[in-house]
């Protein structure tokens, strides 16, 4: 089978990447704005360079067409703080998927514990094993409903038993597969090329 992606409208093509590339790390992406804490998780989210320290994120849009709060808040703050998540945050995570309004934060809804590491940044949940603190760097028009942000990582945070000395990290970090999720925590070491 061949899918022409030109041929297809939006829900299906979803529906074939985001089962087919896999997994996806999957992160709870917390902005703030007028005193509100926004917590979202995306699974369309991946590093793009070390030198500059990028990422880029892919955020949609609500079910009524509007801006998610995430892309609202990032445009008017141009911060937002990104958490990896474990296992142990999975359903925490899940159910922070839920449209609220946005001025009802998940933080306060969920009972999500947050902490301030940066000032003047969002604050990360304070269960992730890792956190990268952004600011906005571009917005790229690509067509459709969804938004690809590229955000430069300014600090980033490591919970101290995750790592060693020579900064070898290991954790346990959550992905999207398919429907669900997966544990990305089997390393397959393979002698350097």
């Amino acid at each position: 089978m061949i899918i022409n992606t030109q041929e297809q409208d939006s829900s299906t093509l979803y529906k074939v990447i985001s089962q087919t590339i896999i997994p996806r790390p999957i992160a709870w992406v917390v902005t703030e704005l007028n005193g509100v804490v926004n917590i979202a998780p995306f699974s369309y989210f991946t590093a793009l360079s070390s030198k500059p320290a990028t990422c880029i994120i892919s955020i949609g849009h609500k079910s009524d067409g509007e801006a998610k709060d995430t892309l609202r808040n990032i445009r008017e703050s141009k911060k937002c703080t990104i958490c990896m998540t474990e296992f142990e945050n999975l359903e925490l995570m899940h159910k922070s998927a839920k449209e609220l309004p946005s001025n009802i934060s998940e933080a306060d809804e969920l009972n999500i514990e947050t902490k301030t590491i940066i000032k003047e940044y969002p604050p990360m949940i304070t269960d992730s094993p890792v956190a990268f603190v952004c600011s906005f760097n571009q917005e790229i028009e690509i067509g459709g409903k969804t938004i690809p942000l590229i955000l430069n990582i300014e600090q980033i945070y490591l919970r101290d038993d995750i790592t060693d000395d020579n900064l070898n990290i290991s954790y346990n970090p959550i992905a999207r597969a398919a429907k669900g999720y997966a544990k990305l925590c089997e390393e397959i070491f393979m002698e350097r090329v």
